[in-house]
């Protein structure tokens, strides 16, 4: 059940008319609004997440001079891309 609100928010014409244009049959502005929400809390959920790890990773590396070689990582990176692609028929 929902129980809170997000405050209204005064826009441009053209963007209104934009949104406007891009709903789908059946979709409510309402509807819209809360899924681009709900994405964009996500999306800065991972970067903040990112950016912890890439914190942690750099002040291991400055507490130990111990780093992984790139071309060991793009190799790593390479072998989840293929083994996921496999997993997907492509």
């Amino acid at each position: 059940m929902k129980d809170a609100v997000i405050p209204q928010v005064r826009v441009e014409r053209e963007l209104r008319a934009s949104l406007d244009a891009v709903l789908r049959p059946g979709e409510t502005l309402a509807d819209f609004v809360e899924v681009a929400v709900r994405n964009a809390v996500e999306y800065r959920r991972v970067q903040t997440d990112f950016a912890a790890r890439c914190d942690a990773s750099l002040a291991e590396y400055e507490r130990t001079g111990v780093s992984i070689p790139a071309a060991q990582v793009i190799a790593k990176l390479e072998a989840k891309f293929a083994k996921r692609r496999k997993q997907l028929g492509g």
